[in-house]
């Protein structure tokens, strides 16, 4: 008898764990696999309802007390630069963008080390050796790519220099920034910044509506960067939402503001490929 995996994609929870973004919070995901013939078009429908990708899983903050982890996405055509945007893209015109398939290399990895090591020597990445990183960037069952920026050429041998990277997935409404590292000692380029300003242009370029940001955690340093971006949405309650001024926004806190996890997996919004039998 043959047996095959089930279309329908089986979703988890993680257990509870230490929030890395608001400190004296727990953490809990809501996750599935992502495989099969049809993982670009789960990856495609569950990215627009505030899932994530990470390798082969997508997954979304389910925390039992704490809904502060918001999806945030920028729409394209109606953003517009501001003057620091503009500034940092002057800044930073000299350097090249190269865009490759998902293959990681050493001076990737040298590269990101030491971002890791001046920016977040205590997360969750610190102890990552370079097979886990090159599986980050490889394992892939969707289209991604691997945009690199490289500065002027400089020295004898006329060399461009890996400054900054971004594991990019192209989705069928814009471009998600999967995960992104930069050398740190170049702090006055704004580095992250501009490789999202970069991403609207490449999106603005390929007709693509969206780009896919991550999380934005109200009350989070570590996150607020993200809501300098004009035209930004969130996605809560189960739609996406303007969000005009991020300074203003106030989160429901409630114990019971977040729905419980049977609820939450029957209000996702799965593929007709999906579904049926």
């Amino acid at each position: 008898m043959r047996h095959t995996l089930p279309l329908a994609p089986q979703f988890y929870v993680t257990a509870p764990q230490p929030c890395p973004y608001l400190d004296g919070r727990v953490e809990r995901k809501l996750f599935t696999a992502l495989q099969g013939d049809h993982a670009s078009v789960l990856n495609d429908a569950l990215s627009k309802q505030g899932f994530r990708r990470s390798q082969n899983v997508l997954y979304r903050p389910s925390c039992a007390e704490c809904n502060a982890c918001l999806s945030a996405r920028i729409r394209v055509a109606d953003f517009k630069p501001r003057r620091s945007h503009r500034r940092i893209l002057n800044r930073n015109r000299d350097f090249s963008r190269q865009a490759t398939s998902p293959w990681a290399t050493e001076e990737q990895f040298d590269l990101f080390r030491t971002y890791l090591g001046a920016r977040h020597a205590d997360g969750g990445m610190a102890d990552m050796d370079v097979f886990e990183f090159a599986s980050m960037i490889e394992e892939t069952p969707v289209r991604s790519r691997v945009v690199e920026y490289h500065s002027p050429p400089t020295g004898r041998q006329n060399r461009r220099e890996l400054t900054a990277v971004c594991l990019t997935d192209v989705l069928e409404d814009g471009l998600s920034l999967v995960y992104s590292f930069f050398n740190p000692d170049l702090h006055t380029r704004s580095l992250g910044t501009y490789m999202i300003l970069d991403h609207i242009e490449i999106a603005r370029e390929a007709e693509l509506p969206y780009i896919y940001l991550g999380y934005w955690v109200p009350g989070s340093p570590k996150m607020q960067y993200k809501a300098s971006f004009g035209a930004l949405e969130i996605f809560i309650n189960g739609e996406w939402q303007a969000l005009d001024n991020p300074q203003d926004f106030k989160l429901d806190t409630h114990p019971l503001a977040q729905d419980p996890i049977p609820e939450q997996v029957a209000g996702i919004d799965l593929p007709d490929a999906l579904t049926k039998s």
